[in-house]
């Protein structure tokens, strides 16, 4: 029976350092592949590529799930659950002024291990895009729309910040006539 748990650890192991592998393979070929873009389109080109990954994945771990009750419960499941399976750890961090802001942090986090202190802080801005895109993605596909962005200015400790999009409920929408930030222009008096 010990075997069976070192082999499932290994297993792990071996997946997360094939995640870490990709994620730089991933990197590395979309900033090669975009060296006729600007910056910001390569940023968007890893962004949008870490939103559907994040996306897909909080969906594959929260199909057997019971829904979650408030934002707050959204953010601790991307924390605990999401990270763990992700990255092999949880937050080691969580704070937030309850207004829509969170911040995370990791103060290993792991996807920027392989990086030297000397790289610079475009170099670092490459590979931690993705994960903010796999964050809001994650997030995106809970039900919250949401802002995120990446501190990695103490080398290997990186500070997510969170900042959720206020979206009206329908129900607000429909009875006042405004248009949210979700774009449905829904209007009752039509």
């Amino acid at each position: 029976m010990a075997s069976k748990g070192k082999q499932a650890t290994q297993q792990r192991q071996v997946s997360a350092s094939c995640m870490e592998y990709l994620h730089m393979e991933m990197v590395r070929h979309v900033v090669q592949s975009s060296s006729g873009l600007s910056d910001e389109a390569m940023y968007v080109k890893l962004e949008n590529l870490g939103f559907e990954v994040g996306r897909r994945l909080a969906e594959l771990y929260t199909t057997e799930r019971r829904k979650f009750k408030d934002n707050l419960e959204i953010i601790k499941f991307i924390c605990k659950e999401f990270w763990t399976e992700v990255y092999r750890k949880q937050i080691d961090n969580l704070r937030t002024n309850h207004r829509g802001v969170f911040v995370l942090h990791d103060n290993k986090f792991n996807w920027l291990q392989h990086l030297s202190a000397t790289q610079g802080s475009k170099e670092v801005q490459n590979y931690i895009v993705f994960p903010c895109g796999m964050i809001r993605g994650a997030l995106a596909g809970l039900g919250l729309a949401c802002i995120v962005n990446a501190d990695c200015s103490n080398f290997s400790t990186c500070i997510f910040t969170i900042k959720i999009k206020y979206c009206p409920p329908l129900a607000l929408v429909l009875h006042t006539g405004e248009q949210g930030s979700h774009g449905s222009g829904v209007n009752a008096g039509n």
